[in-house]
Parts: structure tokens; C-alpha cells; sequence
């Protein structure tokens, strides 16, 4: 019997967007500003604008005269959009010191919210507390919305005062590890009966909050998610479709030297996998291979499941 699986279904002006990918943590790493439109939500246009008029942050050039941002300067642009969105202005906004402007854009995050006090626990390293807060909001919200309104703005968040040097990456390592356990056996625990999908980040890929986060959606749209990890080799992901035959496969990387470095492997990819198995590409790192990518057979991030048949 043929199943319809509902589409996945990404609130923009809500802010609810599920990416398969959040701000890294490597330090030499840096964004194109197609990047940084999706992590902050601004657009290209009002990107090159703040640039030219404010100078609120100042990209370098990469040789093929690209902007390059760092991830301080991506997390001061969430500052800047979270502080817009609330109603401030940008040229006053510019004028400001840059401390207190991220000052009053983490006010904003909300006081005594479940939020400040995750971020709380975060910094404190406070392990037993951030376990028991997050365990409370995954069962208070259910798995799509803890993904969707805890676990992405959390990511955002963490990554931001990562960028920024206020938290050492001992507590964002620690943050990962508690939240990434608790997507998992969300994901364990809520299996059901529809489409099987298998999903996996590329080779030197490491951070998987974005593509958890994105699998507890697609299993609440009615498919059955399992996750085969990170740092994935490539080449033994064809034979495991071959023993779990998959509706579909999806890989992910936040970094798109990674996915040059995983072209040869990806070419091969889809016509190696069982026949009407749907081969899925995402993460921020995919953009620029796009087209490429799609010309090897593959479909590229969530709207690649809208419609689908099996």
C-alpha cells in the first residue's frame, strides 16, 4: 500500500527553522555570507547594507573576493537581528559598543526562562542540574518541539558565547554530549511504523545537534529515523541501505570542505544504493556543491521529503 508522508512544514517568520547544521565550533572556520544569512536570519541584501552604511562587523575577502565571516562576527549579527526583531533600530544600534549590545541581546534571551536557566547550568558546569532541565523540557514539549524550541535556540546560543570567548569549549563539549543523549533516546523511544530514514554526517563532520534536531521533525512527520552517527565514511553507507533498505538516506555537513573532500565518495553514492531509495544532501556546507550535488542524483535538505511517495 502506497504511504503519503506529510511535508515537513519550516516556520520562517516564527523562527522555528530547522536547519541540519549550527554555528561550528572550530575555530579557523568561517562563513560565506549565504551562511550567515541562513544563521541569522538576515538577508544577503541587508548584510551588504549594514556593512556598507554601519560597519557593524567588517568580513575579510577570500580569494574569489567572497566575504568571509568569523564566528564572533556571525554571533554580533544575531545579536543585531535578535535586538531589530524586538523592535530597536540598527543605526542606533551601530553607534553602540559591541559588549553592550551582546549585553542587552542576552537579556532578551529571557530572564528566568527555561532558556537562562540551561544557559545557567551551561556555564556553571553544572551537569546533574542541565540533565535534569533538559529531561524536563523534552517531556514537557515532546520531541519536535523540544528539537525545534529548546534544542536549536540552545545550539544558537551556546555557540554564540562560544564565538565570543564566554564559555570554554570544555562546556559547550559538555552541553553536546547531554542534549545529543537526550535527542537519541527521544528518537529511540518515538519510533514508529512509517518510511525508514537513515541519516549520518560526512567524514571529519562531528557536530550533529542541527541533523538530530532535524531527524526528531522527520520522524513526527511520520518517518521512522535511524541515525548512524558522525564522521560517517561514505563508502560504507551504501551497504548498510542494502541491510535496512531505506526509504531514504541523508548525510550532513556544517563545513563545505568537507563536502569537497567527500565529492569522489558522493558521486558514487546514489547508484550504488537499493533501488527508489531517495539519496539526501544537507547542512550549510552542501550550498555551494548544490548544484553538483544534484546532478550526482541527490536532492538537497528538507524540502527534498515534500511530497513524497513510498
Amino acid at each position: 500500500m502506497e504511504r503519503r508522508i506529510s511535508p515537513v512544514r519550516v516556520d520562517h517568520s516564527a523562527g522555528s527553522v530547522v536547519p541540519w547544521t549550527v554555528l561550528s565550533d572550530a575555530g579557523d572556520r568561517t562563513y560565506e555570507i549565504h551562511e550567515v544569512a541562513e544563521l541569522t536570519g538576515l538577508a544577503p541584501a541587508r548584510l551588504r547594507a549594514w556593512e556598507r552604511r554601519y560597519e557593524v562587523v567588517r568580513p575579510s575577502r577570500m580569494s574569489n573576493g567572497y566575504r568571509a565571516y568569523t564566528g564572533e562576527q556571525v554571533a554580533l549579527l544575531r545579536a543585531f537581528a535578535r535586538l531589530i526583531a524586538s523592535g530597536e533600530r540598527i543605526g542606533d544600534l551601530a553607534a553602540r559598543p559591541q559588549d553592550e549590545v551582546l549585553a542587552r541581546a542576552e537579556s532578551r534571551s529571557g530572564g528566568g526562562s527555561a532558556h537562562a536557566a540551561l544557559l545557567d547550568a551551561i556555564c556553571d558546569f553544572d551537569r546533574d542540574r542541565l540533565e535534569g532541565l533538559i529531561a524536563q523540557q523534552l517531556s514537557l514539549r515532546g520531541l519536535r518541539a523540544f528539537a525545534t524550541d529548546v534544542v536549536l535556540p540552545l545550539a544558537e546560543e551556546v555557540g554564540d558565547l562560544w564565538a565570543l570567548g564566554k564559555i570554554p569549549i570544555a562546556a559547550e563539549h559538555m552541553a553536546s554530549e547531554v542534549v545529543l543523549h537526550a535527542l537519541k533516546g527521544g528518537l529511540r523511544m518515538g519510533r514508529g511504523g512509517g518510511p525508514l530514514l537513515v541519516a549520518g554526517c560526512l567524514p571529519g563532520e562531528r557536530h550533529e545537534w542541527g541533523v538530530l534536531a532535524t531527524l526528531a521533525v522527520m520522524q513526527e512527520a511520520g518517518w521512522r529515523a535511524h541515525y548512524l552517527g558522525a564522521d560517517l565514511r561514505v563508502e560504507e553507507v551504501d551497504e548498510t541501505t542494502w541491510k535496512l533498505s531505506p526509504a531514504a538516506v541523508g548525510l550532513s555537513s556544517s563545513d563545505p570542505e568537507i563536502v569537497r573532500a567527500s565529492l569522489p565518495a558522493l558521486a558514487a553514492l546514489p547508484s550504488k544504493l537499493p533501488p527508489r531509495t531517495l539519496a539526501v544532501l544537507g547542512g550549510s556546507g552542501t550550498d555551494p556543491h548544490a548544484r553538483l550535488l544534484r546532478s550526482y542524483g541527490y536532492r538537497i535538505g528538507l524540502g527534498a521529503f515534500e511530497g513524497f511517495h513510498h
